[in-house]
């Protein structure tokens, strides 16, 4: 069993999230690619996040017509802050030793992962798959200098390079401005029924 792992807050979800996750999927193989809303994300800890049960009902809409995307609750049934490292412990624990897992991130969080907790745990629990963004390039020397033994777990993923972000969507929901074909139309529409990020301190 191979099962790739994309955590974040989702606030909202997006297209560029969901390809990602497909490319990683079809490019490693993977039987399923498990999305992990965040709970308390530790980097962010005075970033207002939307409250759970909107972000995962957007998961919800977002993945309904995927059989192999799922969802995973670990990070918001627990308290406290939602180290990676916690979270790919636990899931390696519910799939069992026969499950590998794959750790799917972008070229910015992999440069940052020698800030994360026990880092060098997180490489031994997952395979890193990673996405590159503009103005990211991987160069294995830099890599090895920040985390030894880093490069050598890395998978590039062909993906497309979408710049779309979750702050940005936010912001043009907040200023009146058009999301439409930057996330799947359910999507779209619950925000607008919700009224969500009219005012980004709505809880």
């Amino acid at each position: 069993m191979r099962i790739g792992i994309l955590g974040g807050t989702f606030d909202p979800i997006h297209y560029a999230h969901l390809a990602i996750a497909e490319e990683a999927r079809t490019q490693l193989g993977l039987d399923s690619v498990i999305f992990v809303p965040a709970g308390r994300p530790p980097h962010k800890p005075h970033v207002p996040v939307t409250a759970a049960r909107y972000r995962l009902a957007m998961l919800e809409l977002a993945l309904a017509s995927n059989p192999h995307f799922l969802i995973s609750r670990v990070d918001l049934e627990r308290p406290g802050p939602c180290y990676t490292v916690d979270t790919l412990a636990m899931l390696q624990e519910e799939w069992g030793p026969e499950a590998k897992l794959w750790l799917v991130i972008g070229a910015y969080s992999l440069f940052e992962m020698r800030t994360w907790y026990h880092p060098e745990r997180i490489t031994e629990l997952a395979q890193l798959a990673v996405a590159p963004r503009p103005g990211n390039p991987l160069h294995p020397a830099e890599l090895e200098r920040s985390l030894p033994g880093l490069y050598g777990r890395v998978r590039i993923i062909e993906a497309p390079l979408l710049e779309i972000s979750g702050t940005d969507l936010r912001r043009r929901v907040r200023e009146g401005r058009p999301i439409k074909y930057y996330l799947p139309a359910e999507v779209e529409a619950f925000i607008f029924e919700q009224g969500l990020y009219r005012d980004e301190e709505k809880p």
